[in-house]
């Protein structure tokens, strides 16, 4: 009886919990849209940072970057954006809680609080092409210069006692334009939202003619009693730059932005300066590789009366065979030059960014800094102790250290492209562990492409021989380009890993339900610098190195495309025997 008692009590009690467990969470919801939203302000036209797009809706990297702070720290915002101007005023009468985006400066800490830097904004001078050129701003003296009203150069220009004329406008884009239509002299406008805006707009009689007039850190600017506030978005931010997030973010906005096209008249300057000589120099080896098979042919008759002569033939033919093919494979290198260039944008844009402020912190401040400190205790620094920001510099070095180590693999990788005897495909690898190892580093671009990715992996997969790191090189590229294909969240990605025992083989299929390839272009995909997403930033690169990798282990890249049924990817690579090996 007593158990008996016991298990209907244990009866009533997990039904009393499901009936407790929706209602929980509906309040827990409840409380949540409950939670006042903080009112983020930002410029309504200051590209890359922050813009209202064509559809109307807040855009840039500022926008990004605040929306994953949100999503980190479970804040709700909302964005407000307009006149810069309006902005400030909004931010100094309390309609908005935070402006997202605010170079700093000593003035402007008098009025409102800062955040942590979140990245440094370079200042260039912009003229059109038939204007004198300048080197230095003292130059602009007596000039008429367009600047951003109430914008960093403003303030900076007013304070140092520019003499020349100042035309004062709402946004960085009308004074580029005012610029590019005569009004003015020059204009002083930020490097990136510069070039950005000149893209854009196509105002192709534009240059920048002094690249870094000024360098100014780029916040977050609070009001003064908002300390609290101040302190969960230095918090945010630090933990984006920890997870990855912050220099995804980075990367999509204020990545290297391409050169302007080359005119016609350009093209054909380029082409008698280069392409001549090279016409002359192709020319003359063609002669010269005739006049020597005549030789050959020659010598060849003689054969029979003159051994000597013979040896010495065949000699200079084995010569210059190897002399092809070495011109052949420095051909090869030279096309892979441009994908390795495209590699080492993002590092390098990482280290510019880091560099300047460990430079400016432990030139001006590390001494005075340590000694105020070994003698007054804490004290605040940039919105934070100043013994926690004695740590953020570390982890600074630490991530240069990590992109310069990027760099080297990516030339090492071409030194041994280059090299005779290349043997860096000899170890003994699981696929299946290459296969996770390239999802996880691409997991946060399948989230944001797909709700429905899935990746099924064989238990007895055979091990390969090969290189790791560039199979994983090659999965990657393909799983991106996957993602992209998709026109929306609800289409899926499958991965699935499997062997076909009777060749020898071990497959990767990735199959995605995107939009799939026309069959005309299906035959050029590994081409070098062919590309269908050309307007995206695409070089046609990433699948022509792929398909060179895996030819380099022996394998072989299949595209298959039915229209309408998205795209299939098969990879094989022969599986290791080690009874072949003995």
């Amino acid at each position: 009886m007593v158990l008996f008692g016991i298990a209907r009590f244990r009866l009533l009690l997990t039904l009393f919990l499901c009936l407790l467990w929706p209602m929980a969470a509906v309040a827990a919801q409840d409380s949540k849209k409950g939670t006042p939203a903080i009112i983020v302000g930002g410029d309504r036209d200051y590209p890359p940072y922050e813009f209202i797009d064509k559809n109307g809706n807040p855009a840039g990297y500022n926008v990004d970057l605040t929306r994953a702070i949100a999503e980190v720290m479970g804040m709700k915002v909302e964005f407000r954006l307009g006149g810069w101007s309006e902005m400030r005023e909004a931010l100094q009468k309390g309609t908005i809680n935070v402006l997202q985006g605010m170079s700093y400066s000593e003035e402007r800490a008098v009025e409102v609080d800062f955040s942590l830097p979140h990245t440094v904004v370079n200042h260039a001078v912009f003229a059109r092409r038939d204007s004198p050129h300048i080197n230095t701003l003292a130059e602009l003296e007596g000039k008429s210069v367009a600047v951003h009203r109430s914008g960093i150069m403003h303030d900076y220009l007013v304070r140092t006692g520019f003499s020349g004329r100042l035309s004062l406008t709402a946004t960085p884009v009308d004074a580029l334009r005012q610029l590019a239509a005569g009004e003015t002299d020059f204009a002083i406008v930020a490097i990136v939202p510069g070039m950005y805006i000149i893209r854009e707009l196509k105002l192709t009689n534009l240059i920048p003619v002094v690249r870094n007039v000024a360098s100014h850190r780029y916040c977050y600017a609070f009001d003064k009693d908002n300390a609290e506030l101040l302190s969960r978005f230095n918090e945010g931010l630090a933990i984006l730059k920890k997870t990855g997030q912050y220099e995804q973010i980075h990367s999509k906005w204020l990545g290297v932005l391409e050169p302007p096209e080359i005119s016609w008249r350009q093209l054909a300057k380029y082409g008698a300066i280069v392409v001549g000589p090279l016409v002359l120099l192709l020319g003359g080896f063609a002669l010269w590789s005739r006049t020597l098979h005549r030789q050959v042919a020659l010598r060849t008759t003689d054969l029979t009366r003159e051994i000597s002569e013979r040896r010495h033939a065949e000699e200079e033919l084995r010569l210059n065979q190897q002399q092809l093919l070495q011109a052949d494979k420095m051909s090869a290198l030279g096309v892979l030059v441009s994908g390795v260039a495209h590699e080492i944008n993002n590092p390098t844009g990482l280290i510019l960014l880091e560099v300047p402020t460990i430079r400016r912190f432990h030139t001006d401040a590390s001494k005075v800094l340590e000694r105020y400190y070994r003698e007054n205790g804490d004290f605040t620094c940039g919105g934070l102790p100043y013994s926690r920001m004695r740590e953020e510099i570390p982890r600074s070095l630490e991530k240069i250290q990590e992109s310069g180590k990027r760099i080297k693999r990516i030339v090492d990788d071409l030194k041994d492209f280059a090299r005779q005897g290349d043997s860096s495909c000899n170890e003994i690898v699981d696929l299946n562990a290459i296969a996770q190892a390239a999802v996880r580093l691409v997991e946060p671009s399948i989230r944001k492409a797909t709700t429905c990715f899935s990746a099924t992996y064989f238990d007895d997969l055979p091990t390969i021989r090969g290189n790791a790191q560039r199979i994983e090189q090659v999965l990657v590229n393909l799983i991106l380009n996957a993602c992209q294909a998709l026109p929306d969240n609800d289409c899926c990605i499958n991965l699935t890993t499997s062997s076909d025992e009777s060749r020898s083989n071990a497959i990767v299929r990735l199959h995605d339900e995107g939009s799939g390839i026309s069959p005309e272009h299906l035959v050029r995909l590994t081409d070098p610098f062919f590309t269908t997403k050309r307007d995206q930033g695409g070089t046609g690169l990433g699948l022509s190195v792929s398909a060179g990798i895996i030819k380099e282990h022996g394998g072989t890249l299949e595209f298959n495309s039915p229209p309408g049924c998205g795209t299939t990817v098969t990879l094989k690579l022969p599986t290791f025997n080690e009874e072949h090996t003995q």
